[in-house]
């Protein structure tokens, strides 16, 4: 789970600003936060982000993009880091990116922090947070490290710090050289953390195409439910060398997926979604395509492209809302532009959904960005679970949760108050009658 995140000079956001998921003392929707009895803390379950065209909310997003995949991916010897410090200050530029991480991992949380610029990291730190104290488990600083005193195989330890590049985190290369007590939290990074941005989809789709997957008659019933007009989605066999696919990815597929190896490929251009599989030393393509009902009770068949644009987002955020709603379910979802293309009452149907499955054990969280104020009720969220981005004169960022306003009771309208800009977090709309002054001239003009 994610507890806590802080991020400093990073895009639009110049100054440090901290995200937390750690409950208030209000008592609305107590029963579903989750509980973490070794440290007495409640964590929330799912928070949604507001704030005006261009006030950061995407930054955010794209900040735990960058993090991820500097910690899994790492970089490349010779490459800069492509950080993207604020731009609207000179000295912000040669100034370090810093993020910090507050997770929760096996029931323990850890604190994970660096910061870097385009040439280098310049900090890295790794602490066990316990009840009443922490333990840094290892700092960098200044190109030199500093291990704690119970760790095992501190020769090696010093030995993979050796190997660690200027522009490579420590923690990727440690794990890279099979430092296993480090790996769980690079395991958070990478598996734990999904984030689903406006332009991309969530990948594991192919419950929709088998039947002997254990979601896929779940699949079909609440997609019929949601009202896209899909009575279900389903496989249909293709040949493999019909994909049109390069031939050299072709070749490489065919060595990489064994029997026990899936791979799903989207074509974006088309809208199309692809599972392969090899069965009997032949690989094999399932196209997915989806089923609408006739009047006479059969079936017509539809290309997936040829659905909307609503009824394509439902079919790839439906298998990550089904995931993070699973008992077991540790993951935390990350998605931006929740709203886009989706009716708001599929989005609150979707929403409640999940929060209907959280109780105190459970530790999956969902995320989202969004500019549907429809959402923004007492009766769906608590109050801490609702922040909004604001953009102030200078393009500076800032962040900040309903929590924080005293005066924001339990059954007050927020939406009303929202939108005539006393919380903050809305489009500063300069030109006033401006627009309509010169459309009158322009008008006045062509007549005469």
């Amino acid at each position: 789970m994610l507890i806590k995140f802080t991020l400093e000079n990073w895009m639009s956001f110049k100054t440090p600003v901290t995200f937390s998921m750690i409950a208030t003392q209000e008592r609305q929707h107590g029963e579903r936060l989750s509980r973490v009895n070794k440290y007495q803390a409640r964590i929330l379950p799912v928070a949604a982000i507001y704030g005006g065209n261009a006030s950061g909310k995407s930054n955010l997003v794209l900040a735990l993009r960058f993090a991820k995949r500097l910690v899994v991916k790492g970089t490349q010897p010779d490459n800069l880091i492509p950080v993207e410090p604020f731009r609207l200050n000179d000295s912000c530029m040669d100034h370090p990116s810093r993020f910090v991480f507050e997770i929760l991992v096996n029931e323990s949380i850890y604190e994970y922090a660096f910061s870097v610029t385009r040439e280098g990291v310049v900090e890295e730190r790794l602490v066990l947070i316990t009840s009443s104290s922490e333990k840094v488990l290892f700092d960098r600083k200044d190109g030199k490290p500093n291990f704690h005193s119970s760790l095992k195989n501190k020769d090696f330890l010093k030995f993979a710090f050796k190997g660690t590049r200027d522009n490579q985190l420590f923690l990727t290369n440690a794990v890279s050289q099979k430092v296993n007590i480090f790996r769980p939290i690079y395991d958070w990074f990478k598996n734990s953390l999904v984030l689903i941005l406006p332009e991309s989809q969530f990948e594991p789709f192919e419950q929709f195409l088998d039947q002997d997957h254990p979601l896929y008659s779940t699949m079909n019933a609440l997609l019929a439910q949601l009202d896209t007009g899909i009575s279900r989605l389903g496989g249909e066999d293709v040949p493999f060398d019909s994909l049109g696919i390069p031939e050299g990815f072709k070749t490489r597929l065919q060595e990489e997926i064994k029997e026990d190896v899936v791979a799903r490929i989207m074509d974006g251009e088309k809208n199309e979604r692809y599972f392969l599989k090899r069965s009997k030393g032949e690989l094999q393509a399932t196209k997915m395509v989806s089923f609408h009902a006739r009047d006479d009770g059969t079936e017509a068949r539809f290309e997936i492209q040829h659905e909307s644009d609503g009824s394509r987002r439902v079919i790839d955020l439906l298998p990550a809302f089904l995931e993070i709603s699973a008992p077991e379910a540790n993951r935390v979802f990350v998605i931006d532009e929740l709203d886009r293309s989706l009716h708001t009452l599929l989005i609150r149907q979707l929403i409640e959904f999940f929060l209907k499955t959280c109780s105190p054990e459970s530790r999956a969280q969902l995320l989202f960005t969004t500019h549907d104020v429809l959402l923004m009720d007492q009766q769906l969220l608590r109050r801490d679970e609702m922040w909004v981005t604001e953009r102030d004169t200078q393009g500076i960022s800032d962040l900040f949760s309903f929590s924080e306003y005293k005066d924001v009771r339990y059954d007050k309208d927020l939406r009303k108050s929202y939108l005539q800009g006393r919380l903050g977090g809305i489009p500063r709309i300069l030109f006033g009658g401006t627009l309509a002054t010169h459309c009158a001239v322009k008008g006045k003009g062509e007549n005469g």
